[in-house]
């Protein structure tokens, strides 16, 4: 799967930690683009990367390794509904399948990666609350117009919204993507909005969340 800017600005509104050996879980890590990105301001972290899909958790397990963070990193080949630990996460952190019910392509791996076929929304929050430590965070990506969809399932488990980053493509554009934060405990939601171009250029706030990432700013 190619890396898409949406999955970028997410890994960089991920937080900077102050907490020694956080222990962190990155579900459906993909390419490992998002724990390769947290684990660039969070180098003391404890990262546990699953994956489902045998080729993409390969790509993962080699792009960890050739950065060299093998040790902070561990990338699991396993399902996230089966997945068993002992361990209580401070953060959690997903970029899920996005389109529920829409056009589904010829390539099955790809069904997988872009569609809600084998991870429900509801089995992922289910996931996320048996694993979230009781002062942990979850942040996930989402089409912007699944937002409330998602909210009103992960409030039926006892996570509720704490802020919400909506994405514009510019000025010009509706929003398409919503980026979540859920704790176990409620609070005044912080409502934020980010557009990723001025016309033809990166916006400034894009480019300054990007520029520890994107070799080209």
């Amino acid at each position: 799967m190619k890396v898409c800017t949406d999955a970028c600005l997410f890994g960089a509104l991920l937080p900077t930690l102050e907490i020694n050996n956080a222990k962190i879980l990155d579900v459906g890590t993909g390419t490992g683009l998002l724990s390769l990105m947290f684990f660039q301001n969070n180098e003391t972290s404890l990262i546990d990367a699953i994956e489902i899909n045998e080729n993409a958790y390969q790509q993962a397990f080699d792009n960890i390794l050739l950065n060299r963070f093998s040790n902070n990193i561990n990338v699991i080949l396993g399902d996230i509904r089966f997945y068993e630990t002992k361990i209580l996460y401070d953060i959690i952190f997903c970029n899920p399948p996005f389109f529920v019910n829409d056009l589904k392509s010829q390539n099955a791996e790809k069904n997988i990666a872009l569609h809600s076929q084998m991870l429900s929304y509801e089995e992922l929050i289910i996931a996320v609350e048996k694993l979230l430590s009781a002062d942990g965070f979850f942040y996930v990506l989402l089409p912007f117009i699944n937002e409330t969809i998602f909210i009103n399932i992960a409030k039926k488990y006892q996570l509720f919204a704490v802020s919400i980053t909506r994405v514009k493509q510019t000025n010009k554009h509706t929003f398409f993507r919503s980026i979540v934060c859920f704790a176990k405990q409620e609070k005044m939601c912080v409502d934020k909005s980010i557009t990723i171009k001025n016309e033809a250029d990166y916006s400034p706030e894009f480019t300054a969340l990007l520029k520890e990432y994107y070799l080209f700013f």
